[in-house]
């Protein structure tokens, strides 16, 4: 058969699945779908939005409401703390339009990881990953800690459960290897028990709400916004990038005191992308995962705001009490209310359970996707041939986390969990900007409105409160990073399977050019 005369390198480019050369080589939307279908890695789709906004509410709702709120009204913005957290939400509703665009368009597992492949490349792609791994699994660990911590309490268990100095968390190592196997049974049974336990601590929440009202006394709330004044500490490595930049003297309380509270209770709303990480296994992806990212959302921003603005009016914000593990608990009992503790130390176990459970989720559907990229090793991307489910990067992740848990000091590590899922809104915001332009043909069944203003609208809110986070926080952030780069330039460029995939492809254009060219002799 005689091949054409002349073979145009550009139709052959076009015709691959994916371009790019060496680490700025993109992953197409086309190639990334097509792969989930592959029988080895192919994952049960069997969530619906109900799943997916229990999943949301469930990974949403945990340490931030029961702690957060007091602390930060005492030490930052007073009543005001409701201010703090609508922004916050503003900056999450704004990046959470952005996701709800990438997994209706792309729904494939990974979230921000398969987001940034599709848009800004393998190497980028490889970093928001291993971001991913710090903001997911150092977050499991974390709440894990305070799991454990709660449950000590409201039995009364002896003290050396919750581990100490000298012996590990045996409570905290208990339930994440206990949701560990949970997880492997299967998503849709993760799902159920998610779903039970999000309507036991929804009802704690209402009940705060609803029963702490009786205790509300209006001149808690004058002043709303106290007046700025110096705050202590802030200083070296423990003051905030943006103080370190320009000189400024640190502050509380007034509209920046309302600002730096809007940053550390923004820890409060970290999990509503990893919705996105389950589109894989999601029956209708472009209809539920928007409904499940934007409904979970709005209804724990809801839920934010009136506990908030309840607990500041049953107790005035400058209490000693505010400023406790459990401000709720000490409000009712300030009131009068100590059955109430109990009450409040209930849901407070039931949240942490779902916030360890879904972070766990989210951690392994990122690994799989990288395992399946060839980015880490292939095997981990096995699926179980019964339960549908990436079991053996499940019980890798388990394990990990397990011993984050139980043996690591996670006090200042945890503030890594912000900086490090701000980074990726960052990179998925600006993602959205990239794939209109570059891919204006895809089907998008969810569109972010008003493109390209929200997008910078959610890199500018975000990019402002990662400024307002400590240089220590920066420091081991880049630190991370840096040891990303390593592993990735050591394993995951050699490894790459779209590498390997271009590099066949171009060795094939090659031979072709050479046989026409011979032919042409």
């Amino acid at each position: 058969m005689a091949l054409p005369r002349r073979l145009d390198p550009r139709l052959l480019l076009r015709r691959l699945p994916s371009t790019g050369e060496g680490s700025l080589r993109i992953k197409s939307v086309e190639r990334s779908i097509e792969e989930t279908d592959e029988p080895e890695t192919r994952l049960k789709k069997e969530l619906t939005a109900w799943d997916l906004t229990f999943f949301g509410v469930g990974v949403i709702i945990g340490t931030g409401i029961f702690v957060l709120t007091g602390q930060q009204a005492y030490s930052n913005a007073g009543p005001a703390i409701v201010i703090s957290f609508v922004l916050a939400g503003i900056t999450c509703g704004l990046a959470a339009l952005c996701y709800a665009e990438f997994a209706s368009t792309v729904p494939v597992a990974g979230s921000a990881y398969t987001f940034s492949y599709a848009t800004l490349g393998e190497l980028v792609a490889w970093i928001i990953g291993w971001d991913l791994v710090l903001e997911l699994a150092l977050g499991a660990a974390v709440v894990a800690r305070g799991w454990s911590a709660y449950l000590q309490s409201l039995f009364g268990l002896p003290s050396w459960l919750a581990g100490d100095n000298a012996t590990p968390d045996i409570g905290a190592i208990a339930i994440v290897l206990a949701l560990t196997v949970l997880a492997v049974f299967g998503t849709k049974l993760s799902g159920r028990f998610t779903g039970a336990l999000v309507i036991v601590k929804v009802t704690v929440v209402a009940f705060v709400v609803v029963a702490g009202l009786f205790f509300v006394k209006m001149s808690n709330y004058t002043p709303f916004i106290p007046a700025s004044k110096p705050a202590e500490g802030g200083t070296g490595a423990d003051q905030t990038l943006l103080q370190a930049i320009f000189g400024l003297e640190p502050t509380a309380f007034g509209a920046y005191g309302v600002v730096a509270a809007a940053s550390v209770v923004f820890f409060a709303y970290i999990g509503f992308d990893i919705v996105a990480t389950s589109a894989e296994e999601t029956k209708n992806p472009q209809r539920d995962v928007p409904r499940g990212i934007l409904g979970s959302l709005i209804l724990c921003t809801i839920l934010y705001m009136a506990v908030s603005f309840v607990i500041t009016g049953m107790l005035k914000y400058n209490d000693k009490q505010m400023n406790t593990a459990a401000p709720l608990a000490k409000a009712f009992e300030a009131n009068g209310a100590d059955w109430a503790s109990k009450i409040i130390s209930v849901g407070a176990v039931a949240g942490l359970t779902t916030v360890v459970l879904v972070l766990m989720l989210g951690q392994t559907r990122v690994l799989f996707a990288m395992s399946r990229d060839g980015l880490l090793p292939r095997s981990f991307a096995t699926v179980h041939p019964k339960f549908g489910t990436p079991y053996r990067i499940t019980i890798v992740t388990g394990v990990f986390v397990a011993v984050l848990a139980g043996v690591v000091p996670l006090a200042e590590l945890s503030k890594l969990v912000s900086i490090g899922t701000l980074f990726a809104f960052v990179l998925v915001s600006a993602g959205v900007i990239i794939l209109r332009r570059t891919r204006a043909d895809l089907e998008r069944p969810f569109r972010v409105p008003a493109v390209p203003i929200v997008p910078l609208l959610s890199i500018l809110a975000c990019g402002w409160l990662m400024v307002n986070l400590s240089v220590e926080t920066w420091l081991r952030f880049v630190i991370w990073l840096v040891i990303g780069f390593v592993v990735y330039f050591f394993y995951g460029h050699g490894h790459s399977r779209l590498g390997r995939g271009l590099k066949q492809a171009s060795a094939e254009q090659g031979g072709a050019a050479a046989a026409t060219e011979q032919t042409d002799r």
